[in-house]
């Protein structure tokens, strides 16, 4: 019975800390792939950030697979069409973040869309972003839609293809401590 009571304090005292946020950095690359034809959904919707919360400046990053985008852009195959680097907390409980890029008119970009992360034993990734083609008055006239749902392996760049548009993301977390090296010689 003792052993039932000093568990159960032990497990009361070590929960709370598997199940707290941790601190992530995340960097996503939106491609076009070259070779399959664009396809051409209704426009976006006005509310495409639903209840999501915008990225501010603060958590903004320098990216870090700018190498990853040159071989993209040089090979022909693909068109990148936004690159973004930010940190965030992530947990159990899904967190979904607004990202944009291009000038906003009437509450719209020419990219668009959220990225909702939850950790469990893979990352569960649900992509879902518009690419705008907006006219001379502001208006969204067409759009391209990448809507993609995924687990992931943190620290590994993953692709999530969804026909002509493409994701490659890598979510590394900043607090986990590095793995070890591996020893040279394994003693006997």
């Amino acid at each position: 019975m003792r052993l039932f009571r000093s568990l159960t304090l032990l497990l009361t005292l070590v929960a709370p800390l598997a199940f707290a946020d941790d601190l992530y950095q995340v960097e996503m690359i939106l491609v076009r792939q070259n070779a399959e034809p664009a396809i051409v959904s209704r426009a976006a919707p006005e509310d495409w950030d639903a209840g999501a919360q915008r990225l501010g400046a603060d958590s903004q990053r320098t990216p870090a697979l700018g190498h990853i985008v040159e071989k993209l852009t040089a090979s022909g195959q693909y068109t990148v069409l936004m690159h973004k680097a930010w940190q965030q907390t992530l947990g159990e409980q899904g967190r979904k973040v607004a990202i944009s890029d291009g000038a906003e008119q009437f509450g719209q970009f020419p990219i668009e869309g959220t990225l909702e992360l939850k950790l469990g034993r893979f990352t569960d990734v649900d992509a879902d972003f518009w690419i705008n083609q907006i006219n001379a008055n502001g208006l969204v006239t067409s759009s391209e839609r990448l809507k993609q749902q995924s687990h992931t392996k943190n620290g590994q760049l993953n692709f999530l293809d969804n026909g002509h548009l493409g994701l490659l993301i890598k979510i590394t977390s900043l607090t986990a401590p590095a793995p070890r090296q591996a020893p040279e010689v394994i003693p006997d």
